[in-house]
C-alpha cells in the first residue's frame, strides 16, 4: 500500500496541509512541538479511525476548529486508486469513507491499511500497565483476522455488564450475570487462541530482527500469560465470583492477559538498560512489520517511525539504517530533530525520498 497524498485540516497543529509522498521514503525534520508526530499520527488515523495518541476524538481537533478531516489518496499493491476519508464536526460522530462510501462499522476498515507505529510512547510497553501491552496484540491481529474485533467487542461488551451487575450486589440477577459469563467465556477462548498462535509466530521472527540491531550481544523473548491457559475459560471466570462482588469488578477473564518481556529469561522492565529497553521495543515493532508482511503478502504495511534513535549507541543506530533501507520495506515515514541521522538514512538508500520541513504546522518540501 502506498500514499501518494495526505490532505490535513484541523488535526492538532495541523490548520490545512496537502502533501505529495515519495513512494519510498518521507522525512520530517524540525524542532520538538512543531507537528512531525501530528502528521503521523493524521497517516495513523487513516488506517485505524483513531489516534494514535489520544482515544478521545474531539481532543485532537484544533483548538476551538468546527471540523476536521484527513483526507488520504492510496495505491494498493495491485495499482488499485482507492481515498479514505475521516472527517468530524465538533460534537457529532465521525465519518470513515473509502471511495466515498461511508462505512457502517469501523471495524471494517481495520487492516485495509496496514501500519506499524514506532514512537517513544512505546516505553509503556515496557514500563507500562499490560493495558498497553495488550493492545499491542490486538492492533497486530485485527490487521490480518476481519473477525477478532467482533470477538474482542462482544467480550467487552459482556465484561462491562457484567461489572455493571457486580456492583448492584444484592439485587443483581444471577442468571443474567451467568449469561453474561458465558458470552466472556465463549469470545475469551476464541481470543485467547489467536492471541496463542500469534505470539508463538512472532517470536522468532522478534529474535532474529533483535540479535540483527543488538549484534547478538543479550538473548530476549517474550511469555504470554493469560487465564484462559488456566483450563476452561468460564470455570476461572465462575470461580471467584464471591471475590469480584466484593470488589465490583471482574478479577478473571483475557482482559487480565499479559506479555512478558524478557532479556536472559528475566523481565526486561527490572533488567534493561535504556539502550536494551529502546532496542527491545524497536525490534518488537519491527517484527510485526515483517509479520503483517509475511501473513498479508500482496499489502505491504506502512512503517512511520517517530524520533526513534534517542538514547541508541551508534552501532545500533547503524544496524537499524540498514534494516530500514532494505528492500523488504515499502513506504516509510520518518521524524527526527537530527538531520544527521536523517541525511545518513537517505545516503545507505537508493530509494525514492521526499524531506519536509515542519515548523508550526506548516510542512515545506526541500527540493
Amino acid at each position: 500500500m502506498i500514499l501518494d497524498k495526505i490532505s490535513v485540516i484541523n488535526y492538532r497543529n495541523i490548520k490545512a496541509a496537502s502533501l505529495s509522498m515519495s513512494p519510498k521514503i518521507n522525512c520530517f525534520i524540525g524542532n520538538n512541538g512543531e507537528g512531525k508526530t501530528n502528521m503521523l499520527d493524521a497517516i495513523y488515523y487513516l488506517s485505524f479511525c483513531r489516534s494514535a495518541f489520544n482515544p478521545i476524538d474531539s481532543q485532537v481537533l484544533s483548538h476551538e476548529a468546527p471540523f476536521m478531516t484527513i483526507e488520504g489518496d492510496y495505491q494498493t499493491d495491485d495499482g488499485e486508486a482507492v481515498s479514505v476519508y475521516c472527517g468530524m464536526k465538533r460534537g457529532l460522530k465521525k465519518h470513515v469513507k473509502r471511495n466515498q462510501k461511508e462505512y457502517k462499522r469501523l471495524s471494517q476498515h481495520i487492516g485495509f491499511i496496514p501500519l506499524v507505529f514506532i514512537s517513544p510512547a512505546d516505553n509503556s510497553l515496557i514500563d507500562g500497565g499490560s493495558d498497553d501491552r495488550r493492545k499491542l496484540v490486538d492492533v497486530v491481529i485485527s490487521q490480518y483476522d476481519n473477525s477478532y474485533m467482533d470477538y474482542l467487542n462482544t467480550y467487552n461488551k459482556a465484561l462491562q455488564q457484567r461489572n455493571v451487575m457486580l456492583k448492584q450486589e444484592q439485587n443483581s440477577d444471577m442468571s443474567l450475570i451467568e449469561l453474561w459469563e458465558e458470552q466472556m467465556a465463549e469470545a475469551g477462548e476464541i481470543i485467547c487462541r489467536k492471541r496463542t498462535d500469534f505470539i508463538d509466530r512472532l517470536i522468532p521472527v522478534f529474535q532474529n530482527i533483535y540479535r540483527l540491531i543488538s549484534g547478538g550481544q543479550e538473548e530476549v523473548s517474550l511469555r504470554y500469560v493469560s487465564h484462559g491457559q488456566r483450563g476452561p475459560l468460564l470455570d476461572v471466570i465462575q470461580r471467584d465470583r464471591t471475590k469480584d462482588f466484593a470488589v465490583g469488578y471482574s478479577l478473571h477473564g483475557i482482559h487480565r492477559d499479559d506479555l512478558e518481556m524478557l532479556i536472559e529469561g528475566y523481565l526486561m522492565r527490572r533488567e534493561g538498560s535504556q539502550g536494551q529497553n529502546k532496542t527491545f521495543v524497536l525490534a518488537m515493532k519491527l517484527a510485526q512489520f515483517e509479520f503483517l508482511r509475511r501473513t498479508v503478502p500482496h499489502n505491504v504495511p506502512l512503517l512511520l517511525l517517530d524520533d526513534i534513535f534517542d538514547k541508541l549507541d551508534a552501532n545500533r543506530v547503524e544496524q537499524i539504517v540498514k534494516l530500514v533501507s532494505g528492500s523488504q520495506f515499502g513506504q516509510i515515514f520518518i521524524t527526527d530533530t537530527n538531520r544527521d541521522h536523517l541525511d545518513h538514512i537517505l545516503r545507505h538508500s537508493s530509494k525514492d525520498y521526499a524531506l519536509f520541513t515542519v515548523h508550526n504546522g506548516e510542512f515545506v518540501r526541500e527540493s
